[in-house]
């Protein structure tokens, strides 16, 4: 109970004890009680009061002693706070001075590599002085010594003018009669010496000539389709092997390499490849699927594995075909595996391995006649495009892959010679090498045993040409070789000899862009100075 509620109590005990006596006139008894008891009530108010202003002041003192408490809490906060402002000022001026002093530093190692480099300079600039002083006198020294010896050659000449009682127009027409003397002399025995080299080669050189003329020949020859055709029983094979969703074709398509082309034809799928091979392979697994009937991812692969050892079996008999046919003995048994693989390479339709047993054929014929050995010759002609059954596996030529493989197999330099030179990338240096020429041209040439056209022929060489002509500096070009080689004649005014390399490069990547063509194409530029004179 606090002090108000007391008061409050007193003051109401005293408002009632006196409208009782008032309103109801008891009696003095009643009187005395009612002061009895407002003296009681209030030594109870002055004994609370007493208690409440007690604890009051206890409250005050507590009071007091938290406040104090808090200036002493607050002064130790304050204290702390500026030894820590302190601390940090000092930290944050310790840090800048380290700062400044690095920099301080930096510039010091700056000043003094510029003023290393200054000296550097300095001396550098002594040296081209005194290199320019030392020049200056070389050069004055070189002039005066050419001014001593035009004098000295000038007294030498007087001097042989005095002794030789010639002057000097009088002694160049002595030496030049003299050579001329000479010279008709060594004419007269160079002439008799040619005129014995040419009768000792004569016979060398008739051979060459009839080889070259027999190129003219020609026959006929069949061509070969590009596609490969498997007829089917009836028309619901076509579904079975496209499969659910198509997964039968896509095996077969993944495993061989080739597109199965399977459109509106009635019992016929057609098979399309680059790759005569992996075609016949493809046709081969195929058949045996159909004869089979069980079409399915797996068996797929079984007969793709089959097919493909078939037609690895069947070049190699193919390749000792060729061999026995044309009676060429001791060949390594890789070069009887690749002229198998010829068996499925066309060049223009025409089937390789047939155009090789060919021309092996004729070159025989021609080493008879020409007196030449016929057993070296059928073994060129057999061997002269075996590139041809790599070119899908290695970059280059047939003629580069074809000389390699040759020096591969150790066969000898007169057939490697041959291969080289069949298509001119080299001279012929042998009857042998013109032989199997004339033979590549002759089984070549024959009506229909090539697809390109006359019209299309001429459309290539003339857009060959056209690309050579349309170069600054070209004055003429000439496509030679059926469009193997294009010769270009340039105007040396125009183009030097660094600049030509240029020239020559760009006509080339022009060609590779803009056109189409078998192999390759040789680009020559020739660059020649020509002077003429009249006499009179």
């Amino acid at each position: 109970m606090n002090l108000t509620t007391a008061i409050i109590l007193i003051i109401a005990a005293l408002i009632i004890g006196a409208l009782v006596g008032v309103f109801s006139g008891k009696s003095v008894f009643f009187n005395k009680g009612v002061a009895a008891g407002v003296e009681k009530r209030k030594r109870e108010a002055e004994s609370i009061t007493g208690s409440a202003e007690a604890e009051a002041k206890r409250i005050a003192d507590q009071a007091k002693r938290l406040i104090e408490d808090a200036e002493k809490d607050a002064d130790n906060r304050k204290k702390s706070a500026l030894v820590e402002a302190k601390d940090e000022i000092h930290k944050l001026r310790s840090e800048a001075e380290k700062e400044i002093k690095d920099r301080r530093a930096d510039l010091s190692r700056q000043e003094r590599r510029i003023q290393q480099k200054e000296e550097n300079l300095d001396k550098k600039n002594d040296n081209l002085e005194k290199k320019d002083e030392l020049l200056n006198q070389k050069l004055k020294s070189a002039d005066e010594k050419l001014k001593e010896a035009d004098s000295i050659k000038k007294t030498q000449m007087d001097v042989l003018e005095r002794i030789s009682e010639f002057t000097k127009e009088q002694a160049k027409d002595y030496l030049i009669t003299k050579l001329e003397d000479d010279l008709v002399h060594e004419k007269a025995v160079k002439i008799a010496a040619y005129e014995q080299q040419l009768k000792d080669e004569c016979q060398e050189k008739a051979r060459s000539y009839i080889s070259l003329a027999i190129a003219k020949v020609a026959a006929d020859q069949v061509s070969e389709a590009a596609v490969s055709v498997v007829p089917l029983p009836n028309d619901e094979m076509k579904g079975r092997i496209i499969g659910r969703e198509g997964r039968n074709i896509r095996t077969l398509e993944t495993l061989t390499g080739v597109d199965l082309i399977i459109d509106d034809t009635p019992e016929a799928i057609t098979l399309s490849c680059f790759d005569q091979i992996r075609r016949e392979v493809a046709r081969i697994a195929l058949e045996k699927l159909i004869a089979d009937g069980r079409i399915h991812p797996t068996r797929i692969e079984e007969m793709v594995d089959k097919a493909r050892r078939e037609v690895e079996y069947r070049i190699k008999q193919e390749g000792e075909r060729a061999v026995i046919e044309t009676n060429v003995h001791g060949l390594n048994h890789e070069l009887i595996k690749l002229l198998g693989r010829l068996k499925f390479r066309t060049s223009y339709r025409q089937n390789v391995l047939d155009h090789s047993i060919e021309v092996a054929k004729l070159c025989g014929v021609l080493a008879s006649e020409l007196g030449v050995d016929a057993n070296v010759a059928r073994r060129a002609g057999l061997l002269h495009d075996i590139g041809k059954a790599l070119t899908s596996e290695i970059e280059g030529s047939h003629v580069q892959i074809g000389v390699d493989v040759c020096k591969k197999y150790n066969e000898s330099p007169v057939i490697i010679h041959a291969v080289e030179a069949h298509h001119n990338d080299v001279e012929p240096r042998t009857v042998i090498a013109c032989i199997v020429q004339a033979a590549d041209a002759i089984s070549a040439a024959r009506p229909a045993a090539r697809s390109e056209n006359y019209e299309s022929y001429i459309k290539r060489l003339q857009k060959l040409e056209e690309i050579c002509n349309s170069y600054e500096g070209v004055e003429k070009c000439f496509a030679v070789q059926a469009g193997r080689e294009v010769r270009i004649m340039v105007l040396p005014e125009v183009i030097n000899d660094e600049k030509m390399v240029i020239v020559a490069r760009q006509i080339a990547q022009q060609i590779e862009a803009e056109m189409d063509y078998p192999g390759q194409i040789k680009v020559n530029l020739i660059r020649e100075s020509r002077v003429s004179d009249y006499a009179k």
